[in-house]
């Protein structure tokens, strides 16, 4: 039968009457095209239930397959610096431990005041008075200030607010006032100043 014709009865066809249990009677060409559409829909199905979920997984590996090897990088790259991170470590913890070793603990606070009368007695300074605060804690250390007053002349007291300086516990300097002492001569001066020291306070891991 010529494809023309074909055309023919599908023009003739009343699609109104069509039935589905008289298909076989339809003509080839509609048998055909009701054929694909059946696969077509077939196939559109079974990518909807199987392919599209498979899908949707394989990206999902894909995507943590990438992730892994971002992950894998990273560790190797931290791996292979590792000896170099381990030296920097043990730097640093030596460092830290000298510093630890130049704040004072509780117990050591006297002695660093003696030291610090010390000085100023080395240095021809008359001590008015050196004088404790109540001790500030912080999160890390405890803060110690303490009032410092003493008198003489200008060259003296700047070497002892050197010598407190340099002192191997640490000692901070602040609120300098330098004012001519009363009842002494012009070049007699009164050094007034809070300076404080620092205790170290472990963290709950480290204490005993």
């Amino acid at each position: 039968m010529s494809l023309k014709g074909e055309l023919r009865r599908l023009r003739a066809l009343d699609w109104r009457e069509l039935d589905i249990k008289e298909a076989g009677g339809w003509p080839w060409s509609l048998q055909l095209i009701c054929c694909l559409l059946a696969l077509g829909l077939t196939f559109a199905g079974m990518h909807w239930y199987l392919a599209a979920p498979r899908a949707e997984e394989l990206d999902r590996m894909r995507a943590e397959e990438r992730q892994l090897l971002r992950d894998y990088q990273s560790k190797a790259s931290q791996a292979a610096n590792l000896p170099v991170m381990r030296e920097e470590m043990a730097r640093l913890e030596v460092r830290m431990e000298t510093l630890r070793e130049m704040l004072p603990s509780g117990a050591e606070i006297p002695s660093l005041i003696d030291d610090i009368s010390e000085t100023a007695i080395d240095n021809q300074l008359a001590i008015d008075s050196i004088r404790l605060r109540s001790p500030v804690t912080q999160e890390h250390y405890i803060e110690q200030p303490f009032d410092i007053q003493v008198q003489g002349d200008y060259h003296r007291v700047a070497a002892f607010l050197a010598g407190v300086a340099g002192l191997p516990r640490i000692v901070t300097q602040h609120d300098f006032t330098l004012a001519p002492a009363e009842g002494g001569s012009g070049q007699r001066l009164q050094l007034s100043m809070l300076a404080r020291t620092y205790s170290y306070r472990p963290s709950e891991e480290e204490a005993p």
